[in-house]
C-alpha cells in the first residue's frame, strides 16, 4: 500500500502501489505543465463508507510513497484512461485497472 502526502497540513492518501505508479505518471505531467485538477477516489472497504477528492496544484508539496522497492509495469490502457479522466471537468476518478471506458463513473 503506497501513500500520496499532499500539503503542508500532513494530508495522507493510502492507494494501492501499482495504481500510484499509474496515477504518479498521469499527476506528475499535468504538474509539470502547470495545470490544476482535482484527484477523486472511493473509500476502501477498512475506512469510513464514501469517497474523497483533493485539488491539486503545482505549488502545493506532494510526495508519493511505494511500499514495494521494485516500480509496478504500467499498463499504458490505464493511464490513458486515466489522463482522459483528468482533462474532464470531474478531474481524475481512480477507476480498476480492468474497468472498461463504459463502466468509467466519471466519462469525459
Amino acid at each position: 500500500m503506497g501513500t500520496i502526502h499532499y500539503g503542508g497540513s500532513g494530508t495522507t492518501v493510502h492507494i494501492e502501489d501499482r495504481a500510484l505508479a499509474h496515477l504518479k505518471v498521469v499527476i506528475s505531467t499535468k504538474l509539470r505543465r502547470g495545470e490544476c485538477f482535482t484527484l477523486s477516489w472511493r473509500h476502501r472497504d477498512d475506512e469510513e463508507r464514501g469517497r474523497s477528492t483533493l485539488w491539486l496544484h503545482p505549488a502545493i508539496p506532494l510526495r508519493f510513497v511505494f511500499d514495494e522497492a521494485e516500480p509496478a509495469a504500467l499498463s499504458r490502457e490505464w493511464i490513458e484512461r486515466l489522463a482522459d479522466s483528468a482533462n474532464s471537468s470531474g478531474g481524475i476518478m481512480l477507476v480498476p485497472e480492468d474497468m472498461s471506458p463504459a463502466e468509467h463513473p466519471n466519462p469525459s
